[in-house]
């Protein structure tokens, strides 16, 4: 078995000012003129590093930030999954949970609280562990996700082997880059976690109140 690098991101910057705020479920909308600048840089974060594969999921946000990406990556090839969308990946019981994420997790239909998790199961075994082949190259298969801060939590949450509810509260900023590495000689290992090293610091961030940003 050869070792899987893999690559998370999160969407970059949603464009949210044509939403109306009576507007019902979530808007599928593309990105801001900022969240293209945080796609384009990391792109060239990524510029030269061999690829396998880009996978991200069908909401626009996702796809036009992978789509500027690959810009930086000629020849891989691109994939449209809803193994990378936007779900939740736990039906998490919210007993003991601080006020807020009950409130948050009641938010989920009967539906949601099946399909999700039946669909991030499925994620995890696509994207996670080590991969039968080598890289062309003869190094590790490096595959890029961009997907939504739920799955990119949940696999954290599941390379670390924490408790299930522990995907709560892993809040990641835009287009900040996670790396996962599965090889056959041990557990996971968690190389990077929201890196955002390439991102300036007027261009980051993750839509959350600015107390939950360092």
């Amino acid at each position: 078995m050869v070792t899987r690098l893999l690559y998370l991101t999160r969407h970059a910057e949603q464009d949210l000012t044509a939403v109306p705020e009576s507007g019902a479920g979530e808007p599928d909308t593309g990105l801001t003129e900022r969240g293209r600048q945080q796609a384009t840089l990391l792109a060239e974060r990524l510029r030269g590093r061999r690829f396998a594969a880009v996978h991200h999921g069908p909401l626009r946000r996702a796809a036009q930030t992978a789509e500027l990406v690959a810009q930086s990556l000629p020849g891989v090839p691109v994939y449209a999954t809803e193994l990378a969308g936007d779900h939740l990946p736990h039906d998490t019981d919210p007993a003991g949970l601080p006020p807020a994420y009950a409130t948050f997790l009641a938010q989920f239909t009967a539906a949601e609280r099946v399909d999700g998790p039946r669909v991030t199961a499925e994620a995890v075994r696509r994207f996670t562990g080590p991969v039968p082949e080598e890289a062309p190259d003869g190094g590790p298969v490096r595959e890029l996700v961009v997907t939504h801060t739920f799955l990119i939590a949940w696999l954290v949450r599941h390379a670390l082997d924490a408790p299930e509810r522990r995907w709560l509260g892993l809040n990641l900023h835009n287009a900040g880059l996670t790396v996962i590495r599965y090889s056959s000689g041990g557990p996971p290992n968690l190389i990077a976690l929201n890196d955002v090293a390439h991102l300036p610091p007027e261009l980051r961030g993750t839509g959350l109140p600015v107390d939950y940003l360092v």
